[in-house]
């Protein structure tokens, strides 16, 4: 089970969490080229090892475990997903 970002991201980007991050599965970084085109971070679900350090780090509670994501917020997963998808392609 990996970890998602969530709306409370949007617009803050805060990269506290891809500091802590042991896999660097969360993207994009600050020195990423599409990092000022994005609302938000991302959490790579594949890469994701649970490791909570994320949560921790992050101030503004955007980080939860997949099967804990609010149902208004369950559209998160896919996002994450996604983006980490066409990063790939």
């Amino acid at each position: 089970m990996a970890y998602v970002i969530n709306e409370p991201c949007i617009g803050v980007k805060d990269h506290s969490c891809v500091e802590v991050c042991p896999v660097d599965c969360i993207h994009p970084t600050p020195d990423e080229p599409d990092y000022d085109r994005v609302e938000q971070l991302y959490i790579d679900p594949e890469e994701c090892i649970d490791c909570d350090a994320c949560v921790e780090a992050c101030p503004v509670d955007a980080i939860t475990p997949e099967d804990m994501v609010p149902d208004e917020w369950r559209h998160y997963i896919e996002i994450n997903a996604a983006y980490h998808r066409q990063k790939a392609a």
